[in-house]
């Protein structure tokens, strides 16, 4: 069945960087669209960032456009999500998604905190 196991949440301070880490198993990953998502404390949940299955098209959402940056490494079946001068907003679960959006499914979340 499908596994989705994210680390590298934690708290950290404005401007500063976290690197999130998605580890994949129990389907063709490297044919599969993945995508970062989020929810923060009440509200919905929020596509983040995406990358098809060679990376030749990845995406992300204009809120964190030149801040964040997803990739992948196919032989290790991860996905990562780099994630630099975060800001207070960016405080959420973060979670490694199938597919694009927000409908596919997902780990059990790594919670990220931005705050002084």
């Amino acid at each position: 069945q499908v596994q989705l196991v994210e680390s590298g949440g934690g708290s950290v301070q404005p401007g500063e960087s976290l690197t999130l880490s998605c580890a994949a198993s129990g389907f063709a990953f490297s044919k599969t669209v993945m995508s970062w998502v989020r929810q923060a404390p009440g509200k919905g949940v929020e596509w983040v960032a995406g990358a098809n299955g060679d990376s030749s098209s990845t995406n992300v959402d204009d809120s964190v456009r030149g801040r964040f940056t997803i990739s992948r490494d196919n032989a290790k079946n991860m996905v990562y999500l780099q994630m630099n001068n975060l800001k207070m907003e960016d405080t959420a679960v973060y979670y490694c998604a199938q597919y694009w959006g927000t409908a596919g499914p997902r780990g059990q979340g790594t919670q990220v905190t931005v705050s002084w």
